[in-house]
């Protein structure tokens, strides 16, 4: 009696493996938080996470090789949002799963 199950091939496993990475880390979980409710710039996401220019951007960059934030020039600065809406569902299905009782 054999089990079928279709798992992903090796290098799907290791990407999602490397995605599920990003959110081990809280402060980029907190960068992700903030960006639910909208664009930022990375002076207001220091202001509103209480952190360095230079420690928000690193984060920044490494959320955005993961393709979770998309950034655009906005002027002499680059504003930041989520990427897509499916990393605002699985930011929002995270939310939900922790606050069930």
């Amino acid at each position: 009696m054999g089990v079928n199950v279709r798992l992903p091939v090796e290098d799907e496993m290791y990407d999602l493996a490397e995605l599920f990475k990003c959110f081990g880390d809280s402060t980029r979980v907190r960068i992700l938080c903030a960006l639910l409710c909208g664009e930022l710039c990375v002076s207001e996401l220091c202001e509103a996470l209480n952190m360095t220019q230079s420690a928000v951007s690193h984060q920044l960059k490494i959320l955005k090789s993961a393709k979770l934030v998309a950034g655009r020039r906005d002027g002499k600065q680059i504003v930041y949002s989520l990427a897509d809406e499916h990393v605002r569902s699985i930011i929002s299905i995270g939310l939900e799963h922790i606050e069930e009782e």
